[in-house]
Formats: structure tokens, C-alpha cells, sequence
């Protein structure tokens, strides 16, 4: 159900790009939308990109049109293209760019390699695929890996590519789009599938 009573919120942008891992980012951005935030899609120009599900998108807008202060954070999906040579490194660039304005950024995947080679995972706790997969990137980082489903440090969440309901929970927090109980209740219906979690949700006079 759509939060009807939600005012209107800042957008969110979500980049999109050939080899996109589509189920990553589902979670985060329908229930972004449904509570008033704007989702617009970011590519590196504005040519139609194809997803690994062989699903066309047309992105909105083109990354040097994005400007951080436009924004309420970067959504940075996994995709094969960050472990294939340096296309999606602008998208890391970003990521510092974002960060350094205090706009945040969420990463999941194949993308939390690319801003470990941007070194933006050097001093901050963060969780990916494995840690030895960020290893292999080379960066300064392992010390502050650690083995969660999802982290949060400063304006960065991180997530590995089987979690994208973690994911989504740390995107929905830190965007209070629900807080406390409530968040409670939404990740145990979208991840245990625990019906009950639905009263708390519905009683609060926002659906799941």
C-alpha cells in the first residue's frame, strides 16, 4: 500500500547501467517511491542501458548532469561491468563527490568493490560479497570489513548481493522513511515472511 500521507520528499537517484544485477535494488527504491521520494534513474549519458535480466531502461538523467546537492542519496547497484575494467569508475567518482557534500550513498555488490578502489571504504566500516572479493581490489580497508548483512558508517551503506532486503532496511532507515518498530516489522515481513510484522505496519496507517 501507498503511503498516501507522506508529503513530498527529495528525489533519490538510482544509477543504472549495462549488466545491472536487477533484484538488488528493488526493495530500496519501490518503497522509497510509494513514501514520497522521487526515484530518477542516472546512467553515464542518457542511451537506454540493458539490465542482466535483459530489461531496457532508459536512464533520466546523465551523471554529469547530477549534482549532489540535488539529491537525497546515490543508489549504486551491482552489475559484472565493476569487475570488467574502469567504465563504472565515474560512478565511484560520484560516490566520493556525494560523500564529501554529505549527500549519502547506498552500494550493494559489485559496486562496494568500485568505491573500495575509490578508497572510499578505507576508513569507514562496511560489508560486501565476501571480504576477501574487496581484498582482491587492492584497497586499505580489510580492517574495517565486517561480516553483517548490511552496514551503515558515516552516509555510506554497504551490502552484499544476496541481502537486498538488509539493503533496503538501511536505505529506509537512514531516510526514516520508517524508524524503530515499524522498520522492525517491515524487514521481518520482507525477510522472514512474518505476517504478523503486517499489523504493525498497517496499524500505523501505512501498508507494506
Amino acid at each position: 500500500m501507498t503511503d498516501q500521507s507522506a508529503s513530498a520528499r527529495p528525489t533519490v537517484h538510482l544509477a543504472v547501467y549495462d549488466t545491472l544485477a536487477d533484484w538488488e535494488t528493488g526493495h530500496a527504491t519501490a518503497h522509497l517511491a510509494q513514501h514520497g521520494h522521487p526515484v530518477r534513474t542516472v546512467g553515464l549519458t542518457t542511451a537506454p542501458v540493458t539490465t542482466m535480466g535483459g530489461l531496457r531502461v532508459q536512464p533520466d538523467l546523465a551523471l554529469a548532469d547530477l549534482r549532489p546537492e540535488d539529491s537525497a542519496l546515490l543508489i549504486l547497484p551491482g552489475a559484472s561491468a565493476w569487475d570488467s575494467g574502469d567504465t563504472l569508475a565515474p560512478f565511484a567518482s560520484a560516490a566520493r563527490a556525494f560523500l564529501d557534500a554529505g549527500t549519502p550513498v547506498a552500494a550493494i555488490c559489485g559496486a562496494t568493490a568500485g568505491l573500495a578502489r575509490e578508497g572510499l571504504l578505507d576508513d569507514r566500516d562496511h560489508t560486501g560479497a565476501v571480504s576477501f572479493y574487496l581484498a582482491a581490489t587492492g584497497y586499505r580497508g580489510g580492517e574495517r570489513y565486517r561480516e553483517a548483512d548490511a552496514v551503515t558508517d558515516r552516509g555510506l551503506i554497504t551490502a552484499g548481493p544476496t541481502e537486498p532486503v538488509a539493503f533496503a532496511r538501511e536505505v529506509l532507515a537512514l531516510l526514516k522513511v520508517y524508524e524503530g518498530e515499524r522498520l522492525d516489522a517491515w524487514y521481518r515481513l520482507f525477510h522472514d515472511s512474518d505476517a504478523s510484522a503486517y499489523a504493525v505496519l498497517a496499524g500505523e496507517g501505512e501498508g507494506a
